[in-house]
């Protein structure tokens, strides 16, 4: 599978679904000074909203949302969406790891983190191919 190169006037799209304010501020300004842009949403509606617009590269989804499940809206994303998912949340349970990754994430990162260690996961997840829509 080949990818789609991007060129540099082009950052990739990052949807981050949170509905911490604290978190959203320290996401916001670590992805983008790493040069992504950066979209926030603060619901799981809102979220599979903004992602159908607006096509973005990869989502960091939190699971607990006010209005839906962060499950819901990664089961729901993959219906239309071939975005990496890496979810990022205070749940450290192995069944809530294995049921976000059975349901099509791509990796599970448990608050707190390292804002250097979710930069390297998501520069991994850039490394990998990704589907292309032809």
């Amino acid at each position: 599978m080949a990818t789609k190169p991007i060129s540099a006037a082009q950052p990739r799209r990052i949807l981050v679904v949170e509905d911490s304010p604290e978190f959203c501020i320290l996401l916001e300004q670590t992805l983008a000074s790493d040069g992504y842009d950066v979209t926030i949403t603060k619901t799981g509606s809102d979220a599979l909203r903004a992602a159908r617009e607006d096509a973005p590269d990869l989502v960091l989804l939190d699971l607990v949302l006010p209005d839906m499940g962060g499950l819901e809206v990664c089961r729901e994303l993959r219906t239309f969406s071939d975005a990496y998912v890496v979810i990022l949340t205070a749940k450290d349970d192995e069944v809530d790891k294995v049921v976000g990754l059975s349901l099509g994430a791509d990796d599970y990162v448990t608050k707190p983190f390292s804002p250097k260690e979710l930069l390297a996961r998501v520069a991994a997840m850039f490394r990998r191919p990704r589907a292309q829509e032809e």
